[in-house]
């Protein structure tokens, strides 16, 4: 065979992730937006000697920081993607951007709760006019964000192991967080000025806290799965199987499949059969719905056909 035949045997390994993906240039449009309230809220705080102002500023920088990070995963995924020292591609620099914003959050989440408890313990005066203004401002800005994040199209691929994109996931929970402390801020900060209930805000900023940890422990479970090649769920293998194996003959002795990106797998089989087919021929029973991108398929003669035979 010649050096030059093996190019109609190989393939890229980029599985579309040299694309622009749905979410990049929202996420971008997010960033300057989290950015610019953040300055806002700083600025406000300083002037109106509010701390509660410059704290929620100052974490949503901790926000802003973590969505630079899905941009960053975003344009690294793009222009990576042919590289081969990658090998399944720059799929999983999307979930390891997730998982670095989901510790993020969980920090987010901590400091929260520490801060709420030191003011529940000693409480501090509140400048509630600016303060209220600047929180209602916060939470438009966030929410628009918000929508703007979970409005991206996302690429869904039919089957039964929906795989989101961890990166936009995560972009959106920190705004949401975002938007979830100002509200209850708002709340709290109305409940203090009009009826004395300064409590409630420190009160509101744990129960902030213990959703954003539960958010962020979600994502660091979903975005570990891929990042340690789990096993597809169970529906995606028996599909898998039923369209491959026939009674009698054909039999999947071994199967591995797992996440090599945002809705994308890789699939290892080995076979057996009586009558055993080029892994081509089985190659071409999976099942499109599971978007199996890159197969490996070892295929076997049955040991006691074979005995048979040479009896």
């Amino acid at each position: 065979m010649h050096t030059n035949d093996l190019s109609n045997w190989q393939h890229d390994h980029t599985f579309g992730q040299d694309q622009i993906r749905a979410g990049e240039k929202r996420t971008l449009f997010v960033v300057i937006l989290t950015a610019v309230m953040m300055v806002i809220e700083i600025v406000a705080g300083v002037v109106y000697g509010s701390m509660a102002l410059l704290a929620d500023g100052l974490h949503m920088a901790s926000h802003a920081a973590a969505l630079c990070i899905s941009l960053f995963a975003y344009i690294a995924a793009r222009r990576l993607a042919s590289d081969r020292r990658f090998t399944f591609g720059t799929g999983k620099i999307n979930s390891l951007a997730g998982f670095g914003s989901a510790i993020l959050l969980a920090g987010f989440a901590l400091v929260m709760a520490t801060e709420s408890i030191s003011r529940l313990l000693n409480p501090v005066t509140i400048t509630f006019n600016q303060a209220i203004v600047v929180a209602v401002i916060g939470l438009i800005v966030n929410g628009v964000s918000a929508w703007l994040l979970m409005a991206t199209p996302h690429e869904h691929h039919h089957g039964h192991d929906h795989h989101h994109d961890h990166n936009l996931k995560a972009a959106y929970l920190h705004v949401v967080a975002d938007a979830l402390t100002s509200f209850m801020a708002i709340g709290a900060l109305l409940a203090g000025k009009y009826w004395g209930a300064s409590w409630l805000d420190p009160t509101m900023g744990i129960v902030g806290a213990i959703l954003v940890a539960r958010w962020s422990f979600g994502l660091l479970l979903e975005t570990g799965r891929v990042l340690l090649d789990q096993q597809a769920n169970d529906e995606i293998i028996d599909e898998l199987i039923k369209s491959i194996e026939k009674p009698g003959t054909d039999r999947v002795s071994d199967i591995h499949v797992w996440c090599i990106g945002h809705g994308i797998y890789s699939a290892a089989l080995v076979i057996i059969s009586d009558k055993p087919m080029t892994p081509d021929h089985y190659r071409t029973l999976l099942p499109v719905q599971s978007n199996i991108v890159h197969t490996t398929i070892e295929v076997h003669q049955c040991s006691s056909h074979v005995s048979n035979k040479q009896k």
